[in-house]
Formats: C-alpha cells, sequence, structure tokens
C-alpha cells in the first residue's frame, strides 16, 4: 500500500520545521556513530559532534518560530546553523542548509523542485566554502544527492518519492568514498561527514513522514567500505567585557520605568495582559506584572510617552523614572574609541597551560578549542568582538578550527579580521612570539606567518580503535605518534613512543625540542623524562613546559 505521504507535492512551512527538528535529532542520538568512522583513530574525532552542535542552534531558532511564513523559518534556520557552526564539517553543513534556505525562502510551499533547486545551490555554496574541495567528502555526497533530486524532480511531483530517490542515491555514494580518497580505503571507513549528512536527510524523511526518532542506527559497511585488512590483522580482539558592536547600535533609545496604582475599577486583568501587549509592539525588554492592585512595568522604547499614555488609561503613574541610555552609549562608545589599540590578538587553544601560556604572551582573548571541541564560528566572533583593536588577528591553531575562524569574518562588523592559517598550538604560539605591538599590520602577518611555518609539530595520544594506516597495524589502546598530521610510529609505552617521534623529526639542521605535557602526565615524570632525553641528545636543547591538554600526553615542536 502507498504511503498517505507519497502523492503530497508541497511542504508547508509547519512540516518543514518538523523535518528540521527530526533531522537534529537523528544527528544528535548518531553522532557516537558518526565520530566513531574519523579516517585517524585518535580521540578528537568529533565531525558528529560538530555536525550534531551545528544542527542543534539551528533547531533552536526554528523552535522559536511561531509564523507560518516560509521566509521567516528559512531565515532561522539558516542564521542559526551558521551562528553555531563548529568545524569543518559542520561549516560546510551550515553552508548547504544556507542554500537550501536561500531557495525555498522565495516560495509559500516548497514542491518537488524547489527541494531539488535548494539542494543544488546547497552544494554550490558548500563547494565554494572550501578552499580546495576533496572528492570522496561530504561535498561528493551532497553534489550526488543534489544532482538527482534535479533528475528526480523531472520526473516526479511527489515529495516522499524524490526525498527517498535522494536517499538512496547518497548511501550509494556514501559507500564508494573509500575508491575516491585513499586515505578512507586505508582506514577502513566511509567519509563520517558524508555519514552525518545521510544521517540529517533520513531524520528529515523521518520528520516529514511525522515517525518518531527512537534511538541510533549502526552503520553497515558496503563491500566498497569494509576495513582493509583489519580482520586478518587483529582476528580475535576482544574489546565584564564591553562588545564593541553593541555599542551605538540601540534598537530602543529610553529605559522607562514605573508602577500603576489606584487601579481603575473598570480594570481587568485582561487590560493588564493587552498592555503587555502594547509594550512588546513599542519596545523590547518588557516587565509587566502585577494585579489589580499595583503593577510594575518596565520597557525600553523610542516612544515613553506612548508607555505612559497607555498605562494611564488603567490607573494612575507613580515613581516614573526615564533614562537616556542613547547618552549612556554615547559616553562608553567614545571611551572605547579612545581605548582603541591598531592591533589584537585572539587564540584558540585546548588546555589551561596553553591557555596560561598565550595569555602571558599578551593575547587579548583566548577561546577554549581544539581536540574533542571545536568553538563555533559564533563563538569565535562573540571573543572578537571584545577585543577593542582596529585589526583582529585569529591563530586556530587546529586545521579543523581554520574553516570557523574564516566563517566567524562574516559575523564581526567593523573590524578586520585576519585568520592565520596556524594548525597546532606550537605553530600559534611562534607566530605569538613574533608579533610586535609596534610593527605595522602587513609586518606582523608577514613575520607571524614566516615563523610559524617552520616550525614542526607532533603529538602523542593514544588509538581509539583497531586500524591499518600505512602497514602500521594499530590497535585499540595503543599509544600513536603524529606528525604533520600523520601517524608515524605507535606502541605501549608513551615515553618510548615519544621517542621515536621527536628522533623521526630530529634533523642536522634542528636545534630546540620544546614538550608540552597534558594532565594525564604528572610533573615529575615529564622532569625525569626530559632528563633523559637531554643525557641521550646532549646538543639539542629540551625546553618542558605544562600544557593541561586533554587526550593528548605531549604535544611537541622541533626547531
Amino acid at each position: 500500500m502507498a504511503s498517505a505521504h507519497s502523492s503530497t507535492t508541497h511542504i508547508t512551512a509547519s512540516v518543514m520545521k518538523r523535518m528540521f527538528i527530526a533531522g537534529g535529532q537523528m544527528l544528535e542520538v548518531n553522532k557516537a556513530q558518526v565520530d566513531a568512522l574519523n579516517v585517524f583513530p585518535v580521540p578528537d574525532g568529533d565531525t558528529g559532534t560538530n555536525m550534531s552542535l551545528t544542527m542543534m542552534s539551528a533547531v533552536k531558532e526554528i523552535n522559536s518560530l511561531n509564523s507560518t511564513s516560509m521566509s521567516e523559518f528559512s531565515d532561522k534556520l539558516a542564521k542559526g546553523a551558521l551562528r553555531g557552526a563548529r568545524g569543518n564539517s559542520g561549516v560546510i553543513l551550515s553552508q548547504i542548509l544556507k542554500g537550501f534556505s536561500n531557495v525555498i525562502a522565495q516560495k509559500d510551499e516548497c514542491d518537488a523542485r524547489t527541494f531539488a533547486k535548494g539542494l543544488r545551490e546547497g552544494a554550490e555554496l558548500a563547494y565554494r566554502a572550501v578552499s580546495k574541495p576533496k572528492e570522496g567528502t561530504i561535498l561528493t555526497v551532497i553534489r550526488s544527492m543534489a544532482e538527482e533530486a534535479v533528475d528526480m524532480a523531472k520526473r516526479t511531483t511527489s515529495i516522499q518519492k524524490l526525498m527517498e530517490s535522494v536517499l538512496n542515491k547518497g548511501e550509494i555514494t556514501l559507500a564508494q568514498t573509500p575508491d575516491m580518497l585513499e586515505v578512507l580505503k586505508r582506514a577502513g571507513v566511509v567519509d563520517s561527514g558524508g555519514f552525518g549528512l545521510i544521517t540529517l536527510f533520513k531524520g528529515l524523511i523521518m520528520g516529514y513522514l511525522d515517525q518518531e526518532i527512537t534511538g541510533a542506527e549502526d552503520y553497515e559497511p558496503t563491500e566498497a567500505s569494509k576495513p582493509q585488512s583489519i580482520d586478518s590483522a587483529f582476528p580475535d580482539d576482544s574489546e565584564l567585557i564591553v562588545d564593541y558592536e553593541s555599542l551605538g547600535q540601540l534598537d530602543f533609545g529610553y529605559c522607562t520605568e514605573f508602577f500603576i496604582i489606584n487601579i481603575k475599577k473598570r480594570t481587568t486583568v485582561t487590560d493588564i495582559d493587552k498592555l503587555r501587549e502594547y509594550l512588546n509592539e513599542i519596545g523590547n525588554s518588557v516587565i509587566c506584572i502585577g494585579d489589580l492592585s499595583l503593577i510594575k512595568v518596565h520597557v525600553h522604547t523610542n516612544n515613553p510617552g506612548k508607555a505612559l499614555s497607555k498605562a494611564l488609561t488603567l490607573g494612575e503613574l507613580d515613581k516614573v523614572k526615564i533614562e537616556n541610555m542613547m547618552e549612556q552609549n554615547r559616553q562608553l562608545r567614545a571611551r572605547y574609541e579612545a581605548e582603541r589599540k591598531p592591533i589584537g590578538l585572539l587564540a584558540v587553544c585546548s588546555g589551561d597551560g596553553f591557555s596560561a601560556i598565550f595569555k602571558d604572551l599578551l593575547v587579548d582573548q583566548v577561546i577554549e578549542g581544539g581536540q574533542t571541541m571545536n568553538p563555533s564560528a559564533e563563538d569565535i566572533a562573540s571573543a572578537a568582538r571584545k577585543i577593542n583593536a582596529e585589526n583582529i588577528i585569529i591563530l586556530p591553531n587546529n586545521k579543523n578550527i581554520i574553516l570557523s575562524a574564516e566563517q566567524s569574518r562574516t559575523l564581526v562588523q567593523n573590524r578586520n579580521i585576519f585568520v592565520l592559517q596556524t594548525k597546532d598550538i606550537p605553530q600559534g604560539l611562534a607566530a605569538v612570539l613574533n608579533f610586535s605591538p609596534d610593527a605595522s599590520l602587513s609586518e606582523n602577518l608577514e613575520n607571524m606567518t614566516t615563523a610559524f611555518v617552520g616550525i614542526d609539530a607532533g603529538q602523542v595520544t593514544y588509538a581509539v580503535r583497531d586500524t591499518v594506516i600505512d602497514n602500521l597495524k594499530i590497535k585499540k589502546g595503543d599509544i600513536i605518534g603524529i606528525d604533520k598530521g600523520t601517524i608515524v610510529n605507535s606502541g605501549k609505552d608513551v615515553e618510548k613512543v615519544t621517542t621515536a617521534l621527536i628522533e623521526s623529526m630530529l634533523t642536522e639542521d634542528k636545534e630546540v625540542v620544546t614538550l608540552y605535557y597534558g594532565i594525564d602526565v604528572a610533573e615529575e615524570k615529564a622532569e625525569a623524562y626530559v632528563e633523559k632525553l637531554q643525557e641521550k641528545h646532549p646538543d639539542i636543547e629540551f625546553i618542558l613546559h605544562y600544557g593541561g591538554q586533554p587526550l593528548y600526553y605531549y604535544v611537541l615542536s622541533v626547531e
């Protein structure tokens, strides 16, 4: 029997809202499954978490929508996703939703052709968000789904048939991603971002059909995406700062407060409700509480007289206070402008030790981010707004945060934002050490970039699953050494793996090794280890600092 929805040809804004709420729920309950498909078996594989947080931000916005306008729904969907975008996968997802929203906003209801056009626009925006797009990723999956949608829309007007066909095409493409990216095939996984997109789309269909989302779904690998050589390798594994943008941009200029006393006999509780509604029409920050004996009112408005006149219909006014917030704002702005400096710095890092180091180096704002948690574009923009500087240099210090940092530039006004492509914390520290407040912006950008591009950084962490990478067999729980994003060695002992990693990075021109130990390494143990390294390599200077980073025993740089 055909579904009751199979012949439906249009989606209203209310149904669209239900669909995307369900899509967000589907991503949320399946985020661990998406995370598990990360290429490298490290504990900060957070594609699913990032996509879920991005989607939850969008869901929060559309949940506040009471209107049935498709235009208003689209605006909230796009803006919510953008402000919540985290990591590369979250930024790409936000662009897919933005493109989709741009198209459906033009219609009162969305038909099959509009839906298909929206997916195509989303795919195009997503590709433009990435400087060097790679096939075999979420980009490939959304493009193939959009192409299928456009083709299918020529042959059917049924929304359900179109979406089911698009999902099927997406799953086929996802299964083929290991054939497009060798790194996926070697790791034995499909693209995690693509799987996240498929998960979201499944939720959209369930929302459209008004079906309940009960829990996570296990991913069943196809022949194309089954792990390579892993079974044979492991057959029996048992496992208060001012926000500059708020200054001078008041929607309502007068803070108005008063009491209504000696309430007129003809006044009713309904009249109080009507007063509250009226105040919300002429202002914001409304408080209108009380009963037929006393009413307290607070409102920010450009027309205090209107608020007072309306209140007089209910009773007498008492303790009236009207403050000019515009003049207060002008004074704050003047002081802020006088204290403004030419260049400010913003750094992203994970670990209280690293945070303290950046602050000691006079970085204006340090926000938490890196392994396990990528800040959103709005998180970065919010921190940038607190820096009283004409130009702001952002140091992402993680390759998965660079896109969010770039995206934050569109959310910050009245400032020039520059993002240095620092991919790890040692690169960020090298850049900051070469910053001079007395130098020009161009000189600082050049000096900082020159400083960090020559830094060779490594990390030591542990594997969260079995895998084989470049003929290196890794078991869950093994200690692994990473150099330039590549796993170069593994073992059972943290110090042995760290030593092997350092020695593989040392060349004749290297003279200094700096190690930052994480929260899982005791200070005494780290100090004793560095002493042993110094004895073994007397010609190399070893420097030890507390980084406080989670999950990574050591982060190090070789110069």
